[in-house]
């Protein structure tokens, strides 16, 4: 195998791709990336792959091909050998027992790969039952919307991942950890009916490569797993199964209170009361709904903190107690000016809307304020 390739090019691809390696597998090959090089010279074509077992990631690129074949780097080495080689062109050759060089300008490396055999296939190449095309910059804002809902520890193994909705021409992506809810809709181009649960961790790393800009994002799925093609990049995971509770059911009806108040606001007043929580003993934030305004409150062993601000009131005055955190984590992926919050008491759910509609619905439990 030889082939020659722009070194930050080749840099990005492999930081990417590393991001599906996990460090300690029983499988060395594991720790590393695939690199595939098929083609011959200026039409040869380079393929990075990356497998934890759970996530895997490929990366494709244009590349000059000298000699066609295989290897396996280790990803960690193979990232911080581009790192802090020179910019310029890198030559890249497997010799007997699986030598690999590397060149750049006058430095050179020379290093030990694994055979690609070791490696095992990538999932995900099997039948497509379904694909679905969604623009990128809306993909980006529904992950971003509900992913700080997503369950961390996996007693039920669903509610570790967000859960994809398409129905007449409707996505709706929910999550949700037994104390907070996320729901989020939008239009999309798909007439037929899909139901998946995707990971959370799968979902971040999909978030953090659809950049900016607004492109096509293909969503594959084969019987048990998922891809994701972003540009040259594929993210391939496992779905999740289990039972996923009804949301619909989850979300109360009434409307005792209904809250108009600035996002930002609301976001600086409860973290200027937040320094003083003690999260060891679980301390919580009082806030009242009254009067025109919303006061944050909070007294612990460390001292006490008060703040307020205006709001727009319509409906009966009432104290709730919240997890600062959970508020916090709300309020700040409604991404909007203001945001419509509506209570029906000190002990329902507190539901977090836009203004007007309901593009996204964030439910946040409240806590029992001791008297």
């Amino acid at each position: 195998m030889i082939i020659s390739c722009d070194k930050q090019s080749l840099y990005e691809m492999v930081s990417n791709v590393s991001r599906a390696v996990s460090g300690k597998m029983a499988t060395p090959a594991l720790e590393g990336v695939l690199l595939t090089a098929t083609g011959k010279e200026n039409a040869g074509h380079l393929r990075i792959s990356g497998y934890n077992l759970e996530i895997g990631m490929t990366a494709e690129s244009a590349c000059t091909i000298g000699e066609e074949g295989e290897t396996v780097i280790n990803a960690k080495l193979f990232s911080d050998i581009l790192r802090n080689m020179p910019s310029g062109t890198v030559s890249l050759s497997v010799g007997d027992k699986n030598m690999v060089e590397l060149r750049c300008g006058s430095t050179e490396y020379t290093i030990l790969g694994m055979p690609a055999r070791d490696y095992p296939q990538l999932p995900g190449d099997g039948d497509t039952e379904e694909s679905i095309t969604l623009k990128s910059g809306m993909l980006r804002d529904m992950i971003n919307q509900t992913l700080f809902a997503v369950a961390t520890i996996d007693t039920r193994p669903a509610l570790t991942g967000v859960k994809f909705i398409f129905s007449d021409g409707l996505l709706t992506m929910v999550s949700l950890d037994g104390y907070r809810l996320a729901v989020r809709k939008e239009k999309v181009e798909f007439s037929g009916s899909s139901t998946f649960i995707v990971p959370g961790r799968a979902l971040s790393e999909v978030g953090r490569m659809v950049s900016d800009g607004d492109y096509d994002v293909v969503l594959r799925q084969t019987k048990r797993h998922m891809v994701f093609e972003i540009k040259e990049y594929n993210i391939i995971t496992r779905l999740l199964e289990g039972e996923f509770l009804d949301h619909n059911k989850a979300i109360p009806t009434g409307e005792e209170t209904v809250v108009t108040v600035d996002t930002r606001a609301m976001i600086d007043s409860v973290t200027r009361t937040s320094p003083i929580i003690d999260d060891r003993l679980r301390s919580h934030i009082k806030v009242d709904f009254a009067d025109g305004s919303i006061t944050s409150a909070c007294t612990t062993a460390i001292g006490r903190a008060y703040d307020r601000i205006d709001c727009e009131l319509k409906g009966e005055d009432v104290s709730v107690g919240f997890s600062n955190h959970y508020l916090l984590d709300a309020l700040k992926a409604a991404d909007c000016d203001k945001v419509r919050i509506i209570l029906n008491g000190p002990l329902s759910p507190v539901k977090i809307l836009p203004p007007e509609g309901d593009s996204f619905l964030f439910l946040v439990l409240p806590v029992k304020l001791k008297n």
